[in-house]
């Protein structure tokens, strides 16, 4: 039985990541309910909340502790889960949420990352901490100098070791290179994180990946080239239903650039 839910399981992220979340989630509910099982069907929620706004993976989060889920997993996909609700409110389009503001809530978010690099039980999931230190330094603090190291440690956790955690660190990465102008080391970056994430069958953060690279081509010249470019990520987005990828492809073909803070980006 383990082998089974174990199976299930990844095939539920994997159809998570294809954007099949309602798939996954139905998946999950089927099998025997258990403490893992729980645990993936809260990160599919997280998943599909991201994408798409929704906002349900809190009571997925509570059913996983109820089923018996906790330790670092546990908490980790809490962290994901409030970082998320800073940044992106329920319904809202990348723009902070009701803590965005709120230094204590930000103080907090960031112990507990500290507390997760501490605790982690392997190389991997450190990195993983590491990213989302970066990710609280970049996009709540507003600390571009102190987000890169947080960035790199992440990428030396997952090279190798986890595709999807070294795809996160380059697209970060790369938003620093594109911001200090090094644009050559951006796409690299870029094209590599878009690699990675295609081939780990994240369908969702490839999308993602190649409007950054429309915004490289549009600052090359290339205004036919990024446009075209937006344009299928706009329509690939709309038929998976992720909402905010659609919106940001159609904010860039409006003019907006993605890769600005929010008070910067203007049509």
């Amino acid at each position: 039985m383990t082998k089974l839910v174990d199976e299930v399981m990844a095939a539920a992220l994997e159809l998570s990541h294809g954007g099949r979340w309602e798939r996954a989630l139905a998946l999950l509910d089927a099998a025997p309910q258990e403490a893992g099982i729980a645990l993936a069907a809260a990160e599919v929620a997280l998943d599909r909340d991201w994408w798409v706004g929704t906002g349900t993976a809190g009571e997925r989060l509570v059913a996983a502790e109820k089923a018996g889920a906790g330790g670092w997993a546990l908490d980790f996909l809490r962290l994901r889960n409030d970082y998320l609700q800073l940044i992106h409110p329920v319904g809202g389009n990348f723009q902070p949420g009701p803590w965005g503001k709120d230094p204590d809530a930000i103080d907090g978010l960031e112990r507990r990352g500290e507390g997760l690099r501490q605790t982690a039980p392997g190389q991997v999931e450190g990195g993983w901490a590491e990213m989302y230190l970066g990710l609280i330094a970049d996009n709540l603090r507003a600390d571009r100098e102190a987000a890169p190291a947080h960035y790199e440690a992440a990428l030396a956790a997952g090279a190798g070791r986890d595709d999807l955690l070294a795809r996160e660190a380059l697209r970060h990465l790369g938003d620093h290179d594109h911001d200090n102008g090094d644009q050559a080391l951006a796409l690299d970056r870029w094209q590599r994180a878009t690699a990675l994430g295609a081939g780990a069958g994240r369908v969702t953060g490839t999308l993602s990946q190649q409007l950054l690279l429309a915004v490289l081509a549009r600052d090359a010249g290339d205004e036919a080239g990024a446009v075209a470019l937006a344009a299928e990520v706009r329509r690939w987005a709309d038929a998976l239903g992720a909402i905010r990828i659609r919106d940001n492809a159609a904010g860039f073909l409006a003019g907006v650039d993605p890769t600005a803070a929010p008070e910067e980006a203007v049509a």
